[in-house]
């Protein structure tokens, strides 16, 4: 009997939702969302981060999304107080010394307008006298808040962050709450 596919499924994380299927600190959990069962995240996102989560039933597909030995990138949409000039994004894109130590190189880039999302519950803190900026981050890595720490180094903490891909899937066709299989 041939073996079974791995089951992989593409959900849209909605802010202050754990990326584990037991809550946690009164936050929802991916158990609210009809999930099937035995498939866990290739990776994590913040309760207060959005966007893509990868889940598999799959042990080496987990391994190979989520081992930054395996060269799957992921791609972040970050919202940033101030729009960030050349030299910190340039300085985003060599490396960030961060408290454990540098960040690899990455591509970092500013987006030419806010992306079509839809909107966050409860809404970021506006300021008026504050702009606000997009960046795409693409890393090759991933620690903990990595992409919250990078801009808050150079000067630009994220307001909003929104996970758009891992590897070779996006978030194309998604809406909060929501999943598919890939």
């Amino acid at each position: 009997m041939p073996a079974r596919p791995p089951i992989v499924i593409l959900f849209y994380k909605p802010y202050g939702v754990v990326s584990q299927f037991t809550p946690l600190d009164g936050h929802p959990s991916l158990a609210d969302f009809g999930l099937p069962p035995k498939v866990y995240a290739a990776g994590r996102l913040d309760h207060d981060s959005e966007g893509l989560l990868v889940l598999t039933d799959d042990g080496g597909v987990q391994s190979r999304l989520s081992h930054p030995g395996h060269g799957h990138t992921k791609t972040y949409w970050a919202q940033v107080e101030r729009v960030p000039d050349p030299d910190a994004l340039d300085t985003l894109r060599k490396g960030v010394r961060l408290k454990d130590g540098w960040t690899k190189p990455c591509r970092a880039r500013l987006l030419p307008s806010e992306p079509a999302l839809p909107p966050r519950t409860p809404p970021i803190r506006a300021r008026k006298s504050v702009p606000t900026a997009w960046l795409e981050i693409t890393l090759g890595e991933g620690r903990n808040r990595q992409v919250r720490r990078m801009t808050a180094a150079v000067g630009h903490p994220t307001l909003r962050l929104m996970r758009v891909q891992v590897g070779p899937y996006t978030l194309a066709g998604l809406t909060p709450g929501r999943w598919r299989l890939a």
